[in-house]
């Protein structure tokens, strides 16, 4: 079942992906492991957002529960970029990947 909240959390996950690029570049240009990393969390999100519009309530349950933890990774994974020096600013990047975060939260609480 198709839900606006389910479809608007994919929506700004995909927009944060665009937006968190240049971000990821740039790591990538110091710690290819690192850049990589977060770009698989980042789309492990979002694809687990998607599949959990077509599953049944327990694969939905289970696939949002994978898409908060990735959500979650992606985001630790800027912070550590911070840490080690790569990137100066994330919070933009991280701010939407907590409304996604929150949004993914409440569709679990239905």
């Amino acid at each position: 079942m198709h839900t606006p909240l389910r479809l608007e959390a994919l929506d700004l996950l995909l927009d944060t992906i665009t937006r968190m690029r240049p971000l990821v570049e740039s790591i990538e240009s110091v710690d290819r492991d690192l850049a990589r990393q977060i770009r698989r969390a980042a789309s492990s999100a979002a694809l687990n957002l998607a599949e959990a519009d077509g599953s049944d309530r327990g694969n939905r349950r289970a696939r949002l529960h994978t898409a908060l933890g990735s959500l979650r990774e992606a985001r630790v994974g800027l912070r550590v970029a911070v840490a080690w020096g790569y990137v100066d600013d994330v919070a933009e990047a991280e701010r939407a990947l907590d409304r996604v975060a929150a949004m993914t939260w409440g569709l679990l609480r239905r």
